[in-house]
């Protein structure tokens, strides 16, 4: 999973290391696997990394070849081999084996317009020390998190708005504006959080943050394409549809470690779990007869030849780890 958190220090007295590695430390479920941080004059990072690529080499934050450049980065790019085949030939030098480091020589080579050829889901900055500026951007779908916080000189940002908790300067206050759209739509349907003044980073938005001025500018860098091509018959839509699930799988299981594929039974993930033929399956039922497809997904499993991992939830252990859900959904 991975996540991040930092901040910006133009000022303020307190003890910067401290603060960024207890902000890293309430994300510890994000990334079991190690840590990591970087402090210069104006910003503090802190990573927590689950290894999936390079396990032994990936850790970040990654600094470019003349330390001019700072990334974090949570997620995954599918294209990166592709990519770094690329950058290597326009003579970039990389000293990972990871898909984050593309991101990082990718925009020394085209600046912003990167993200015109990452295929992944990502949360990323790129911290710029010569010109202090943070650059900042969350994948098409919003897939993986993007938080941050700006009152006044105050500018943090990570995965989960918990971290931001450990900053003596962050204010906790409950924001009463979210609660009208959160209840009349059942999902958080706006930027704003149930904390006051901080924000979700929108799906398909990029930032960018100037430590001068403390001005944060934000928009966005992709859009669907609805249009349609009238000349195709349904069952070539049904042939190219097939064409694109089967290719997108295959690009989503590049790994170092195993990969297993989250299995109800329904026909979403069944269709994923065929394509993917992964090494295990792993099934969540209820111990309630009209909610539990647990059958159909061991049925499957063994259709395929894979072994099925299956856990029945009572609904005492669901009520009583509702709590925990809350904690971790912010």
């Amino acid at each position: 999973m991975c996540g991040f958190a930092g901040y910006i220090h133009n000022y303020g007295t307190f003890d910067k290391e401290e603060v960024i590695h207890k902000m890293a430390d309430r994300i510890k479920h994000r990334g079991p696997d190690d840590a990591h941080y970087y402090i210069d004059d104006g910003i503090a990072l802190g990573f927590r990394r689950l290894s999936i690529i390079d396990l032994e080499g990936g850790r970040q934050p990654i600094l470019n070849e003349d330390g001019s450049l700072v990334l974090l980065f949570n997620g995954e790019i599918y294209n990166y081999q592709e990519l770094r085949e690329e950058l290597i030939k326009a003579g970039h030098v990389f000293t990972t084996k990871t898909d984050s480091e593309t991101i990082l020589h990718g925009y020394e080579e085209y600046g912003k317009k990167i993200l015109d050829r990452l295929r992944g889901m990502f949360a990323f900055i790129i911290w710029n020390k010569n010109t202090k500026e943070l650059f900042g951007a969350r994948d098409i779908f919003g897939i993986k998190p993007f938080y941050y916080y700006k009152k006044g000189k105050e500018f943090m940002f990570g995965s989960e708005i918990k971290s931001f908790l450990d900053h003596p300067h962050f204010v906790k206050e409950v924001n009463k504006q979210a609660l009208r759209p959160y209840l009349t739509m059942q999902f958080p349907a706006t930027d704003e959080t149930f904390f006051a003044g901080v924000y979700k980073l929108p799906a398909a938005h990029c930032f960018t943050y100037d430590l001068a001025s403390g001005e944060m500018s934000v928009r966005r860098y992709w859009d669907a394409d609805f249009s349609d091509d009238d000349s195709k018959t349904f069952g070539q839509y049904v042939e190219e549809c097939d064409q694109v699930v089967h290719e997108s799988v295959s690009a989503h299981r590049i790994a170092d470690v195993k990969v297993g594929s989250f299995l109800s039974g329904g026909v979403d993930s069944s269709y994923i779990a065929a394509c993917l033929m992964p090494d295990n399956t792993f099934s969540v039922g209820f111990d309630y007869k009209d909610f539990n497809e647990t059958n159909y997904a061991a049925e499957l499993s063994d259709k395929l030849g894979i072994k099925n991992y299956r856990k029945m939830v009572t609904a005492d252990e669901f009520f009583n780890t509702l709590p925990e859900i809350q904690y971790h959904m912010d």
